[in-house]
């Protein structure tokens, strides 16, 4: 019969979970903050930085994962990788099916989808 002797456990501080929600608090005003504010391009950057590091928070202390093995992060962070990886790709090739270039406002439209006239 298995030993329940084998796993370790760690009891978190309250006071730390009390930090940690008040940091996703402060990180959520200075979310709806940074969105009231046109940045231009670095719009999608702000803000996909702000959300990286309310989602480490998350992971790190509610998941309990900065207390677990080390070989349970890196198997986190290589299936994150992999995820940017897909969705990074897909972005790339997604700008190829636009109307207008996000990049260059002002390059001309990418012609229609569908079947091209015929000329004469």
């Amino acid at each position: 019969m298995a030993s329940h002797t084998d796993h370790s456990t760690h009891i978190v501080p309250v006071s730390t979970y009390i930090f940690v929600f008040l940091a996703l608090i402060v990180g959520t005003v200075i979310t709806w903050q940074v969105a009231l504010i046109d940045l231009g391009r670095f719009n999608v950057i702000v803000a996909l930085t702000i959300a990286v590091s309310k989602a480490t928070l998350v992971i790190l202390f509610f998941m309990h994962l900065r207390y677990d093995r080390l070989f349970h992060t890196v198997v986190f962070v290589s299936a994150i990788l992999a995820a940017s990886l897909f969705v990074g790709f897909t972005l790339m090739d997604s700008g190829q099916y636009q109307q207008t270039n996000i990049w260059h406002p002002n390059a001309p439209p990418a012609p229609p989808f569908g079947p091209r006239p015929i000329n004469g």
